[in-house]
């Protein structure tokens, strides 16, 4: 959430988790906060590249009455409020609200009772791609996976480019085929337990695998993941 209206912090920022090839597991609760160039706002970078302006995925922590200066959004922004309330001058976003910014617009962000977020930014290219505000804690816009015991809420995907994000609950025991990554897939815990034969990924846990990784994934507990798959 920052650009070249924002001041630079102090240090050149080291990539983090930059190569595209590789599998990473992150338990983001064992992660210190950042401190941004806004003195009330912190993150967690989980994927940097190219320092303070180029493409990143974050968890970001709004302390109360935290704010950013108005700027743009370069290449857009991706925002799931995970808590509390996050605003800007065009409305007021409560826990499971998921949003897209695209290319070239404009907002100034705040939090008055504080919240944190999944956000990614300068991953949407692109100058066709529409502003989105959903509300994922309604009950519609859910939709039967393809096995059973799996319940899908589509959040984003547009003919012309590869990404499709959605939410995926897991209901106990539910387990699905082994398949591959086409274009990637990245993860995000958001409550119980996510597995696969490579390990067990409890809340909190963010996952990226490579184009043409491969896995069968299931959940013994259940769970409710954010999924993004392509473009990575």
């Amino acid at each position: 959430m920052s650009d070249t209206s924002i001041p630079t912090p102090p240090t050149t920022l080291a990539d983090v988790r930059a190569d595209l090839t590789r599998r990473e597991v992150v338990d983001t609760s064992a992660m210190s906060w950042e401190a941004s160039p806004s003195g009330t706002v912190w993150r967690k970078p989980l994927y940097r590249e190219g320092g303070e302006f180029g493409p990143v995925t974050s968890l970001v922590r709004y302390a109360p009455g935290g704010a950013f200066p108005e700027h743009a959004h370069p290449e857009g922004e991706e925002i799931l409020v995970l808590a509390g309330v996050f605003s800007d001058e065009h409305g007021d976003y409560p826990a499971g609200t998921f949003l897209m910014n695209p290319h070239g617009s404009r907002h100034s962000p705040r939090s008055a009772p504080g919240c944190t977020l999944f956000v990614r930014l300068r991953q949407y290219p692109g100058a066709d791609r529409p502003r989105l505000v959903e509300d994922t804690q309604a009950p519609d816009g859910w939709r039967p996976g393809l096995v059973e015991g799996l319940s899908v809420r589509p959040l984003y995907a547009q003919a012309g480019h590869p990404e499709s994000v959605a939410l995926v609950r897991w209901a106990p025991g539910t387990r699905f085929q082994a398949h591959t990554h086409w274009g990637g897939e990245e993860i995000l815990v958001l409550e119980g337990e996510f597995a696969d034969e490579h390990g067990r990924y409890p809340a909190g846990t963010w996952l990226r695998s490579p184009h043409l990784s491969r896995h069968a994934p299931f959940s013994d507990r259940g769970c409710l993941i954010y999924v993004r798959v392509g473009g990575l």
